[in-house]
């Protein structure tokens, strides 16, 4: 992967991106509208294209160009993405003109990465390079996936700019927002969604769900009614189509609704029968591992905080979507239910 030849101090960025593949299905409400989603083959990403041409949309997926930085402060990053390669974002502007809506689905999705240059590219980068093809181009929309975790422990999940990362797969998610904030495009341009837990049919993640709430170490602290931050794949890819097509203005951050389910009834969807411990307790093992953590510079803090989401959940704000009446339809009890069949 070269530099360009004109800027050695840019992104190191592939040079071009890979053809659109496209599903042509029409158009909807008789006005013709087209998308397009970086990452349209990954998990998310082919929700979001299937969920797209369901409604007869027609919608482009696009595999997106590989970024590696390792700027660590939103405004080294968003200096690297004013440096990024002429060559490329005239490639992607081109990729981009002609579609009413530009999804970034593509990126690491992986919670317990280390903090390297590729996933800093993924994650942080490269959302800033595909934002400025798009304001190029004339882009309507552009939908920037990142997701809940930027915001770490906080009581309560919410849609303002705060963020309080705690590992190097939030950090990187969280360095993307505060840059996206301060890069140099049309205001009304990007939508940040953040997903929370998302899970899907046949995703590992979900199914070693379901084996873990059935085995002897499922367990929740008391009294179990705690929101869980979890939901389903296909109600993200609701949400993605509820904010593209909406007409009207949109707040910058959206996060994405709660599905219902508390830390209990998680489990218990998944075939679980948990063991109710005092909450006392929990809390206080929950220290002690965040303390470990520390001391081995944070490595545990990932699996120290899986466990403390399964104990104790996490609530979160109804949102701009419940205020206009677009939250998706909970389907996250159903897809837990089939995991444990699985």
């Amino acid at each position: 992967m070269a530099r360009s030849p004109e800027d050695p101090g840019g992104p190191h960025l592939a040079p071009r991106a890979a053809p659109d593949r496209r599903h042509r299905a029409g158009s909807a409400g008789g006005t013709a509208v087209s998308w397009l989603v970086f990452g349209g083959t990954g998990f998310v990403g082919s929700a979001v294209v299937d969920g797209v041409a369901r409604t007869g949309i027609a919608v482009g997926s696009q595999r997106a160009p590989r970024c590696t930085t390792t700027a660590a402060t939103p405004e080294a990053l968003v200096a690297e993405a004013l440096r990024a390669d002429p060559a490329l974002l005239a490639d992607l502007t081109a990729l981009m003109e002609g579609h009413d809506v530009v999804v970034n689905a593509a990126g690491s999705a992986t919670p317990s990465a280390t903090g390297d240059s590729d996933l800093l590219g993924a994650n942080a980068l490269l959302p800033l390079v595909l934002a400025r093809a798009a304001d190029a181009a004339g882009v309507r929309r552009f939908i920037h996936l990142s997701s809940a975790a930027v915001q770490g422990r906080t009581p309560m999940l919410d849609e303002t700019p705060s963020v309080r990362p705690f590992s190097a797969y939030s950090r990187s998610k969280a360095l993307a927002e505060l840059a996206l904030a301060e890069l140099p495009v049309r205001a009304s341009l990007t939508v940040i969604l953040r997903p929370t837990s998302v899970q899907g049919r046949g995703r590992p993640t979900t199914l070693a769900l379901a084996r873990f709430a059935g085995s002897p170490l499922a367990s929740v602290a008391a009294p179990g009614t705690s929101p869980s931050p979890i939901t389903s794949v296909d109600a993200l890819a609701d949400l993605v189509l509820s904010v593209g097509s909406h007409q009207g203005p949109v707040p910058r951050i959206i996060l994405q609704p709660w599905e219902g389910l508390s830390v209990r009834s998680v489990l218990q969807a998944a075939g679980g029968r948990p063991r109710e411990l005092p909450a006392v307790a929990c809390r206080a093992a929950v220290r002690v591992g965040y303390a470990l953590s520390a001391l081995l510079r944070g490595r545990l803090d990932g699996q120290v905080r899986r466990v403390e989401l399964m104990w104790f959940g996490q609530d979160q704000v109804p949102g701009w979507c419940s205020e206009q009446g677009l939250t998706p339809v909970p389907q996250v009890h159903d897809l837990l239910v089939a995991a444990r069949h699985a």
